[in-house]
């Protein structure tokens, strides 16, 4: 049995794919949150070893990331202590 939510994003590319992009986000937000606290890394701390300002670190974590450049984002990822890697979707 088709749930609700599924029929209604199965049934509009539209919504699906903002549901996608905001799912994804809220993946990119959840990770760096984890690894934050796994590691008991203050907001503060991350942001001096990743070269960034603690507000956008504060933005990762509150998943409002939009405006985050590619290099601001690599050099947080990288400080964690992980890389990003690209595959191609298929």
């Amino acid at each position: 049995m088709e749930a609700t939510f599924d029929k209604f994003i199965n049934n509009d590319p539209d919504e699906k794919k903002m549901f996608e992009k905001e799912y994804n986000d809220f993946l990119l937000s959840e990770f760096v949150l984890e690894k934050m606290e796994k590691e008991n890394i203050s907001v503060r701390t991350l942001a001096k070893k990743a070269g960034v300002s603690p507000t956008v670190i504060q933005k990762i974590r509150s998943n409002n990331a939009e405006k985050i450049n590619y290099k601001a984002f690599t050099n947080i990822i990288n400080s964690l202590g992980y890389k990003i890697n690209i595959e191609k979707i298929q």
